[in-house]
């Protein structure tokens, strides 16, 4: 049976008009000559980026999503190993005290979430910023069962809003402080996001943390300067290098900054 003989599924429909990207289906020839189809990326929906002039948009391929914004992709379903392991070193460090309350900057697709929810205290406050109230209501209705629902938990706290915003309202207010916004401190998807990664926003980080608190940032590439930054601000800065899978994959960065005490005044 050859390649045009295949018979090609309907494009699926979802609650968000979805549709195929990339055309018709193709086939390929797979173990003992069994032609497949490939399948195909369905666009599901696409939200405004505030301040950008792109869109995101989010896409279905088999059983995963993707979040793309100008044909890169930020984020899949597929692969989150070093999302949740931003919370992972930042909440269980050696001199980490339980956490009662915990910022988590960006939903993306709930894994930092589900993480965060699975190392805190029962009686735990969880915040969640995020700036596209779409990918609120993705996790809600298209994709949350991936990262196990952790928007159903009633320790989450949802804050449409700027998380630069949400840390500037009080001082000594979190435990930790996890940011998982854009691909790091470069700012891709929000050019406005280099004033929370700046030094005024990093500050602003370390007012929002309680004493011995920790602000933790997710990377997918080194960034030397930044580290630096966070030094000249007030903390005592760890950096790691993890991998997209696990054990494999792209490596990433995350930065783990304890607060330091004020220094005290000389004279």
């Amino acid at each position: 049976m050859g390649a045009d003989s295949v018979r090609r599924p309907p494009a699926p429909k979802g609650p968000f008009g979805a549709r195929w990207f990339g055309g018709t289906p193709r086939a390929t020839r797979g173990r003992h000559g069994i032609v497949r189809p490939l399948l195909p990326h369905v666009l599901l929906a696409k939200a405004a980026i505030p301040g950008h002039d792109a869109e995101l948009l989010c896409y279905r391929h088999d059983r995963d999503f993707t979040y793309r914004v100008d044909g890169v992709e930020l984020m899949t379903s597929r692969v989150h190993a070093s999302e949740e392991m931003l919370a992972e070193l930042t909440l269980t460090r050696p001199a980490a005290r339980p956490a009662t309350r915990v910022l988590v900057g960006g939903l993306g697709m709930g894994f930092t979430l589900a993480r965060t929810l699975d190392l805190v205290p029962q009686d735990a406050r969880v915040d969640v910023a995020e700036l596209v109230p779409e990918v609120v209501e993705w996790n809600r209705e298209l994709l949350g069962h991936c990262a196990g629902h952790p928007l159903r938990d009633e320790r989450v706290c949802v804050v449409v809003g700027d998380v630069g915003e949400v840390m500037g309202q009080g001082r000594d207010l979190y435990d930790a402080i996890l940011l998982d916004v854009d691909n790091g401190p470069e700012g891709l998807s929000r050019p406005a996001n280099d004033a929370l990664y700046g030094d005024r926003g990093l500050v602003r980080a370390r007012n929002a943390l309680r004493a011995g608190g920790a602000l933790a940032v997710w990377s997918s590439v080194e960034d030397a300067p930044f580290a630096k930054r966070m030094r000249g601000v007030g903390f005592a800065v760890q950096e790691h290098t993890v991998r997209a899978r696990g054990h494999k994959g792209p490596r990433r960065t995350i930065w783990v900054g304890s607060k330091l005490p004020p220094r005290a005044p000389v004279g």
